[in-house]
């Protein structure tokens, strides 16, 4: 029985504005909300608990710079066979559309903690100061696996931000549906009216959205009780992981398929699918092996600045129970 008549229908221009080759999407002004929240919450968070805000602002724009870059080059692999091999040059059209959330989480963790574990290490700033003048000093950085658990809860919120744009613009395409929460995009510039016309499809960003938030709900109670440092960035990646695998059969096209359609590999799935499956193989071993409950108040006690027995940074009480 179809029940399109059900749907919920949204009707809103993908383009915010368009000033000559500038165009504005929702999407685009979802995603820069979603980054300026995400890089202000750490910012806010990591000042709390002692640690040095510039260097987090800086570690955060070389992560920022890898999650576009990686974001970009999983789509572009993901597509290349049927779209950029024939036109190289459209891999460097981002604005065109084409970027991928799980390149933007491990590239943002890549390049982010690739410069922490360089800015600091003896060769790099024996090298740097043999080549260039003036002296260039340890940065008061943190480990990467203490700031990737900070992160973590501003991570999942800016998620959820930018998928508001999809939202509105209509991008991830699903497969179509007769249930009632179908979303039927009519405007004809909608990526979604481009793919199904004015037919109901599953809201999948918005089932995402949902399980971000019940991620959230867990990874919260524990980002002082999860340890050591890392940890609960693991459990982010493998919780995160666990729906992504599920709601991306959604988006394996049943019909025609666009550059906001997955691209089916093998066994009815997708890039998602894999890059989830290796994401869990990597993390549930690891947050078995390592992973530990402790109770703040168990947690050694130093004066404010002092590092704890990890070297993991400041460790009072008072810093234990912030954010």
């Amino acid at each position: 029985m179809e029940l399109f008549f059900l749907s919920i229908t949204i009707d809103i221009d993908p383009d915010i504005f368009t000033l000559g080759s500038l165009v504005l999407t929702w999407h685009g002004f979802f995603t820069l909300v979603a980054v300026a929240v995400a890089t202000v919450l750490v910012g806010r968070w990591g000042k709390q608990q002692g640690l040095d805000q510039d260097s987090i602002y800086t570690v955060a724009v070389w992560a920022i710079i890898g999650g576009i870059v990686f974001s970009r080059l999983t789509h572009v692999i993901d597509r290349w066979g049927d779209v950029y091999s024939h036109d190289p040059l459209q891999a460097l059209q981002v604005w065109t559309g084409g970027v991928t959330i799980y390149g933007a989480i491990l590239g943002g963790f890549i390049t982010g903690g690739g410069y922490m574990l360089i800015r600091n290490h003896p060769g790099f700033l024996s090298r740097w100061n043999k080549y260039f003048p003036g002296k260039l000093e340890e940065a008061p950085l943190p480990p990467v696996g203490r700031l990737a658990d900070i992160a973590v809860p501003a991570l999942l919120i800016a998620m959820m931000i930018g998928r508001v744009g999809d939202i509105i613009n209509g991008e991830h395409v699903a497969q179509l549906t007769s249930l009632p929460w179908g979303v039927i995009y009519a405007h004809p510039a909608s990526p979604s009216n481009v793919q199904y016309g004015l037919a109901a499809s599953h809201p999948a960003v918005v089932y995402e959205m949902l399980w971000n938030l019940g991620v959230l709900g867990i990874v919260w109670p524990l980002r002082n009780r999860l340890r050591p440092y890392g940890m609960l960035f693991a459990l982010y990646l493998a919780l995160y992981s666990i729906g992504k695998f599920l709601i991306s059969f959604l988006r394996i096209a049943d019909g025609p398929q666009d550059l906001f359609m997955d691209k089916e590999w093998v066994w009815s799935m997708g890039e998602a699918h894999f890059i989830a499956l290796a994401v869990l193989l990597i993390t549930v071993p690891v947050l078995l092996y390592k992973a530990q409950l402790v109770q703040p108040s168990a947690q050694p006690r130093r004066p404010r600045g002092g590092r704890d027995a990890e070297g993991d940074g400041p460790s009072t009480q008072e810093e234990q129970d912030s954010p």
